[in-house]
Order: structure tokens, then C-alpha cells, then sequence
């Protein structure tokens, strides 16, 4: 057994995600956790609410609300949604709990006691307009790499540079949209991270296993240019962590807030303090995952995020965690993922365009969006999303393959045997040949998962589905039951016992219908089938079952065009 710890990118708080946002960290994170635990590892799968900054506070403003109540009503959204995905987090956390202030504010002391933290008098941009200077993520303007014309003022979307508010070109203010802006001094505290380059850059020339996505990331942020800069870490904002050394006040630092970057991965901690605060566990509870100095040293880290945030876990966060010089855990491996687009374009809030995660759930179960986003996850480039190739995978993989294999066979036992598995007859040439099918493909399935290789495993799954509807139709149970019928019992008692097997190894893809699956075999047996043959045995004659309902229906071209109609967004103005 192995402890392994998981975190996915925490999503802003200003609004519902799309489906980009889901398949790009928390839906396969979830997958990897439910993996881990069928294997029988110690798992601990963190996630929360990124709820400082600029986002909150101009997504407040445009909902008329307190930004800590807007922040309280997004979050109970969000989590509503997470469980509606069945994301199995053990705790889905706030970046704005009392444990992350305090957290955060324990860091900011430690690396000012390491000399990593400076006092910077900068320039920054003031909106006469809106009366107060404009952090970052309040300006808008061209990208000076790209010609993006929406790059924000810390980072572009678009190439992914980082960038200061004052390299936009034509910048305006994010709130009024105001250009009549000036630049004025303000004091700010700086992250010194080009003091960290020498070990940031041997930590991650050590990380030979990563995603070739993840280390190019972060080596062109190392390089590139300037190579690594020192970071920003207080904005003029109202809301947020203020900024204190430990539990002590900085001067000069009064009415200033972290800024969002620097208290958003530390949340990670924090949320799993929250975890065992909400538990009432020890404090040992929560450091024996984050110490290494109370336990962590064995630990697995595993993070998962789209390429956009990967410079800001490779070497931010991670300097902030080497700068402390207290022995906390740092990520062992870095899934990140390119983006999903949709339909010819790309997702877009403003124009509508798109399917989120509530009208996603509206329109059909959770199981049948995890299979088509998981089987397509943007790993090695970019993927698509088109309701064509959703309907095709939906109607093909789930309903085709794997609910019709379930339907004919419980079907058929149920006109010849009764609801219970048949006795009679033994296993011959073809059941082994079916076994040592099943136990190949079992083997390179879990290699996949163990590898993060989401859509090769996804592959695989369908293979195994689709060895055991070959197996039944070559068989054909309905025509040897005429003249053998202890031949068809055999056959039959093989297949029942297969809509177990595939119901525990389904699982962390689809868990509703894996639920489903093992209701209706009426059986709690979930564990992981390491000996085929045995597994295949499970469920012994005379054992009980019911016929299920349908498990996954087919998606109609009429629902298909409807639906694209539906959420092809508006054109913008221009």
C-alpha cells in the first residue's frame, strides 16, 4: 500500500466551469484517486475555491453583492456541481478559510526570516476613472508577444507570458473599461525567486518522468528571456489575505493583500488542515501528508492542471515551499493537460458558447460526459469537442458495447434460467481464451492508469468491454441453449459474472453505472479483480440478480442538432 496525495488546480470562484475546466484537472484527478483506492492505496484527493483577487471582486460587483457572500454562494455552486460529477474529493475547500490566512501568512514570515522576500517601490497603473489602482488581472489590453486583445495584466491566456500590466499595449481598466489611466508608486513585496534558480533548476532537471508539456513549460519560464524574475506577492485590494509576517504586522504594508498567485497553492495545505479541522483530527493528521518531518517522506504527491497553470507549480509554488526552509512535501509528478475547444472555436462565458458544467448535467448523467471527456483528454495536444463525435462515442462505447452486453445476457438468463446465476456445464476452450484475453488487457489497463496515460487506458477499458460482447455473440448462448443447455448455463454463468468484473474496473470512469451494475448482480464485492479467473467465479450459482434498467440510452440526432443549436453562443459584436 502506498500513500498517495492528490491536488487539482484550484477553479476561480467567479462562476460556473466549463468543460474544458473539468477535463483539464479535476475530472482526471478524480480518476486517478478512484483508481488508487480500488488498488487498496491510502488516498488523500484535495481541491477548493480560488476565492482572492481580482476575479471575485469584479465578479461580486457585476452580481451586486458582498464579495464574501458572493464567494459563499459560488462555492456551495461549485461543490454541488463537483458532487454532481461524483469528483470524489475528500475535502473541496475555501482559499479564503481561516486556515489558509493563517497559512499563508506563516510562509510570507518565514521567507522574509530567509531573506527572500524585498520591499519594491513600482510603478503600477491608476484609473482616475475608477479612482484606485488597478492590479493586474483589472487591466486588459494587447498582448505585446501574441496580439491577443485580451491578455490580462499578469499573464496572457492566449501564449501563456507571463507579463506586467504595463506591457499591454492600448491597456483599459477591467471594471469601467476606462482608458484614462496613469502610472503611479505604490509599495509592494516581492518574492525574490532568481535567488531559487540554481535549485529550482536542478529540482526539475531531476523530474526525468514528467510530461514533456509540464518540463518545456517550465524550462522556457527558467530560460527564456530574463530567465526567472522576482514575483509580485501584494496587490492594493480590499479582499484577501492581508499581508502579515506570521502573526506579526508589516509596516508599510497596512490595507495591502497577498496576491492571489502566492496564497492559492498553499491553499492546498490549508484545505487538508480543513479536512482534518472538519473531522476533528490532530494536527498529525493533516502534516503526516505535508511534513516531511511528521511522516510526509513516503508520501506520493501528484498534481494535476491545464498547461496554464503549470509555470506557477514548478516554480512559484515551489519556491515559496524551498524558500521557507521548513521540510514540507513538494510535488512528486505534474499531469497537465493542453486545452479542449469546442465545436470549431473555443469556450466562451461572454457569448454563451459552450457546454458547462450545470447544462452539461441537465441534459444528460454525469457518467456520460466522464467517458467522452476522459477518452478524449487534451494530453499530448489540443482536442476538440463536437456534439458529432460525443453522440458517436456515447452511442458506440456505452450503449453498443457496454450496455448492450448487459442487456442481452441478463435478458437472456432471466427467459431460460430465472434471475440467478445457472449451474451446470463447465468452462471450455472458449472461456479461457476469454480469460487470458481479459487478463492481458487488464494488465496493460492498469499499466495506463498507473501511468497517468488517461486515454490509452480509456482505450483499453473499451477493448475489455468489447472482448466480452465478441465472447457473447461468438457464443451465442441463445442458440447452444436449443441443444446443450448445461453448455449455455456455462456460458451464460461466465457473462454474468463479467458485468461485475466490469463493473469494478469501469468504475473510476463511470461511477453511477458501475453502482448501477453491481446492484443489479446484488453484490458489495468490489474488490479489484487481480486474478481473473477467480473474479470470474465471484458470483457462484444459485446467486440472485436483477435485470437492469437501461444503462445507457442513445443520443437521438435530433437531441444532437438541438443541442448544438442550443449552445452555439452569440456572435460578439464586433
Amino acid at each position: 500500500m502506498a500513500r498517495i496525495l492528490i491536488t487539482s488546480a484550484i477553479p476561480y470562484i467567479n462562476g460556473i466551469k466549463h468543460l474544458g475546466n473539468l477535463v483539464g484537472s479535476q475530472l482526471p484527478a478524480d480518476l486517478y484517486a478512484r483508481y488508487m483506492r480500488a488498488r487498496g492505496h491510502e488516498v488523500m484527493f484535495i481541491c477548493a475555491t480560488d476565492e482572492h483577487g481580482t476575479p471575485a471582486e469584479l465578479a461580486a460587483a457585476k452580481a451586486g453583492k458582498p464579495v464574501a457572500e458572493y464567494c459563499a454562494e459560488m462555492w456551495q455552486v461549485q461543490k454541488d456541481l463537483s458532487d454532481g460529477f461524483r469528483l470524489s474529493f475528500d475535502h473541496f475547500g475555501r482559499s479564503s478559510s481561516p486556515q489558509n490566512r493563517k497559512l499563508t501568512q506563516h510562509f510570507a514570515g518565514k521567507l522574509a526570516e530567509n531573506g527572500l522576500i524585498e520591499e519594491v517601490t513600482e510603478k503600477q497603473v491608476y484609473s482616475n476613472a475608477d479612482g484606485r489602482f488597478l492590479p493586474d488581472r483589472y487591466i486588459e489590453g494587447t498582448c505585446p508577444n501574441c496580439g491577443y486583445d485580451k491578455a490580462r495584466g499578469d499573464q496572457c491566456e492566449n501564449c501563456t507570458k507571463q507579463l506586467d500590466p504595463t506591457d499591454l499595449i492600448e491597456p483599459r481598466s477591467a471594471i469601467s473599461g476606462s482608458t484614462d489611466l496613469e502610472v503611479r508608486e505604490t509599495k509592494h513585496l516581492y518574492l525574490r525567486q532568481s535567488l531559487l534558480k540554481d535549485k529550482l533548476d536542478e529540482w526539475i532537471d531531476s523530474k526525468t518522468d514528467w510530461p514533456i508539456l509540464t518540463t518545456s513549460i517550465a524550462r522556457k519560464w527558467l530560460h527564456d528571456g530574463d530567465g526567472l524574475r522576482d514575483r509580485g506577492i501584494t496587490r492594493d485590494l480590499d479582499w484577501g489575505v492581508p499581508v502579515k509576517k506570521g502573526d506579526q504586522d508589516w509596516p508599510g504594508m497596512e490595507g495591502k493583500v497577498f496576491y492571489v498567485w502566492f496564497d492559492a497553492p498553499i491553499e492546498y495545505i490549508a484545505a487538508t488542515k480543513e479536512w482534518a479541522d472538519a473531522h476533528g483530527q490532530p494536527d498529525a493528521d493533516w502534516q503526516r501528508w505535508w511534513r516531511t518531518d511528521k511522516g510526509a517522506d513516503d508520501v506520493r504527491y501528484v498534481q494535476f492542471m491545464g498547461k496554464d497553470n503549470v509555470p506557477f507549480h514548478t516554480l512559484s509554488f515551489p519556491a515559496t515551499i524551498m524558500g521557507s526552509g521548513e521540510p514540507w512535501k513538494l510535488v512528486d509528478y505534474i499531469k497537465s493537460f493542453n486545452y479542449l475547444n469546442y465545436d470549431g472555436g473555443q469556450f466562451s462565458t461572454s457569448q454563451g458558447r459552450g457546454v458547462f458544467m450545470d447544462k452539461a448535467l441537465s441534459i444528460l448523467p454525469a457518467d456520460y460526459w466522464r467517458w467522452w471527456l476522459l477518452s478524449h483528454a487534451p494530453e499530448n495536444s489540443d482536442s476538440e469537442f463536437t456534439w458529432e463525435n460525443f453522440q458517436t462515442s456515447v452511442n458506440k462505447d456505452l450503449a453498443d458495447v457496454l450496455g448492450n452486453f448487459l442487456s442481452r445476457i441478463t435478458k437472456f438468463c432471466r427467459s431460460k434460467f430465472g434471475e440467478a446465476v445457472p449451474d451446470g456445464g463447465s468452462y471450455a476452450t472458449e472461456e479461457q481464451g476469454l480469460i487470458d484475453r481479459l487478463t492481458s488487457g487488464l494488465r496493460t489497463y492498469e499499466e495506463h492508469m498507473e501511468a497517468m496515460e488517461i486515454r490509452k487506458a480509456a482505450t483499453e477499458l473499451r477493448a475489455l468491454w468489447a472482448a466480452g460482447n465478441e465472447y457473447l455473440q461468438a457464443a451465442a448462448p441463445w442458440t447452444v441453449f436449443k441443444t446443450d443447455p448445461d453448455r449455455a448455463a456455462a456460458i451464460t454463468r461466465l457473462s454474468l459474472n463479467l458485468i461485475r468484473f466490469y463493473a469494478v474496473i469501469s468504475r473510476p470512469f463511470i461511477p453511477d453505472a458501475s453502482a448501477a451494475m453491481m446492484a443489479a448482480m446484488r453484490t458489495g464485492d468490489d474488490s479489484w479483480p487481480e486474478d481473473v479467473a477467480k473474479a470470474l467465479a465471484a458470483l457462484p450459482p444459485g446467486h440472485a440478480f436483477t435485470v437492469p434498467e437501461v444503462t445507457f440510452r442513445k443520443i437521438t440526432d435530433e437531441e444532437r442538432e438541438d443541442w448544438q443549436a442550443r449552445f452555439a453562443g452569440q456572435r460578439s459584436a464586433a
